[in-house]
């Protein structure tokens, strides 16, 4: 283990991996700043660019954009109260609170520091479990497999803001578009409707691009007209003092955990980890009454879990194969399009790149905070860039990127096609992260569950008699009634409630 994280050390510390690394978290920085992008956007549109690149390489770029952005929207949150990425949401409640009250600095100080403790934190769990956990999951067979990724595309809609049905609707879509294409067993063209040209079936690239970026640019051209409110940003108060860094310790160390343990759990996301950080922060603190107002604690609760996904999210996509959010499934795509399977035997088929994944998480979070404390006054500034200026380059990075792929104009219309169908989606309440992650898992859950049938003769028995498909299809259907079991339960106390309002009233 030590030898290959050093030999990946080596590696980006000399001049062009470096530059990747300082490319990919600076630029995932200013766009996670700006209000409307995305790191799965920026990923998704960079990918074109990586085809010629070795893989290494690659994922350094991508995983420093990944850094980057999750920490870029914690400007935006706390300055414009627009979170920059899903993962922001939570800063907003305090960030912008306290920058109104004149401490823009602190506010960002806090935030920055924070990020970095998560992110150090949840490497640390990466590096010592994600190869053991993998070496644990060589033990599986197909079955198991596809009880996980059945188990995982249920939680996934499970912990899905809104309804759990739409989020079960946007999985189970986007497992219907990676259907197209030459049946695996058959070698026999279905749901092609004799369209030749349907016969590969919908690349990842323009389904992801469609769904992420040109979506994006649909909703942000809706509410261009819509102006923001500025802030002077002031530099002063930024750094924490030893003070701070006492009363702040254990906050931070309890939130990186939170964080690290949410982004393991596949596709639940940076989101629901701050989330559930800044509500444990809130219910320890001594002063609750500070939150939503400008707290300190909520700020460092907020931003030191959603960094901490990342390194949590990691580790089932590097062990198992399993996304641990959204961008994790393009990054999946992304090992993909390198021929790189990722999976249990990742380490002993590509381990230069797995080491290379997990080193880049640590020197990327390092020059993410040195960029962030160094540079806040310049990328607050971009974020003010007009998006009459910006969407227009975008839609035609989007188009060049696409085009690229093939050379054909069939994936730019389905790029084009998938933006309408994510914007449409959104608008609707349904969530494109399932959809997303059915798109990419639809063909290994496939291909697993046909080995399994191949090997018994197309019985499913195993499924309930191997303890692990076993135990993984048990936490699916728990997974599954549990939203309906709370729903009934609410309905019920609703009703006793009214029972004993009408007695009261009798009487």
């Amino acid at each position: 283990m030590i030898e290959g994280l050093f030999g990946a050390l080596a590696h980006l510390m000399t001049p062009l991996p470096f530059l990747y690394v300082l490319i990919g978290t600076v630029s995932g920085i200013i766009v996670g700043a700006i209000p409307g992008l995305s790191g799965a956007m920026l990923i998704a549109l960079t990918l074109p660019l990586t085809f010629y690149m070795q893989p290494v390489n690659a994922v350094i770029l991508l995983i420093g954009m990944y850094v980057g952005s999750i920490t870029g929207g914690l400007i935006t949150a706390t300055l414009l109260r627009m979170p920059g990425t899903p993962s922001n949401v939570v800063t907003t409640f305090d960030g912008h609170p306290m920058a109104m009250a004149g401490k823009p600095g602190r506010a960002l100080g806090l935030g920055i520091a924070a990020s970095f403790i998560g992110g150090l934190v949840s490497w640390v769990v990466l590096l010592f479990l994600a190869k053991p956990l993998s070496i644990w999951a060589t033990r599986f067979g197909p079955f198991e497999y596809f009880t996980l990724i059945l188990m995982a595309m249920v939680l996934i809609a499970s912990v899905t803001q809104g309804s759990m049905v739409k989020g079960l609707v946007s999985g189970f879509l986007g497992m219907l578009v990676s259907m197209p294409g030459v049946d695996p067993s058959s070698g026999q063209p279905r749901l092609t409707w004799d369209w030749y040209v349907l016969n590969g079936g919908l690349k990842l690239l323009p389904v992801l691009i469609g769904i992420f970026a040109v979506s994006q640019v649909i909703g942000d051209i809706v509410t261009i007209g819509k102006r923001m409110e500025r802030i002077e940003t002031r530099v002063s108060g930024m750094l924490m003092s030893f003070k701070d860094w006492r009363d702040q310790a254990f906050n931070m160390l309890r939130s990186s955990l939170i964080g690290t343990w949410v982004g393991i759990l596949p596709g639940i996301g940076a989101s629901i980890g701050s989330i559930m950080a800044y509500t444990a922060a809130r219910n320890m603190s001594r002063k609750p009454e500070e939150y939503g107002k400008g707290s300190e604690e909520g700020i460092v609760a907020s931003e030191a879990a959603n960094n901490a996904t990342i390194g949590g999210a990691l580790i089932p996509l590097i062990a198992m194969g399993i996304p641990g959010s959204v961008i994790d499934a393009i990054l999946i795509g992304a090992l993909m399009i390198h021929s790189i399977t990722p999976g249990p035997t990742l380490f002993i088929t590509n381990g230069d790149v797995v080491w290379a994944m997990i080193a880049t998480a640590l020197v990327a979070n390092v020059v993410m905070f040195l960029a962030m404390m160094g540079s806040v006054r310049l990328v607050a500034r971009i974020m003010y860039v007009p998006r009459t200026f910006l969407l227009p380059v975008i839609l035609v990075f989007c188009i060049i990127g696409t085009f690229a792929l093939d050379n054909t104009m069939f994936d730019v219309w389905v790029m084009l096609i998938f933006g309408v169908v994510g914007y449409a989606m959104e608008r609707a309440g349904f969530p494109l992260g399932p959809f997303v992650i059915g798109f990419v898992l639809a063909p290994l859950m496939e291909e697993k569950l046909r080995s399994g049938l191949m090997m018994t003769a197309g019985s499913i028995e195993p499924i309930f008699t191997r303890p692990l498909s076993l135990t993984f299809l048990i936490i699916a259907i728990l997974l599954l009634l549990t939203p309906f079991f709370r729903v009934w339960r609410e309905g019920r106390a609703r009703r006793r409630a009214a029972t004993a309002a009408a007695a009261a009233d009798e009487a």
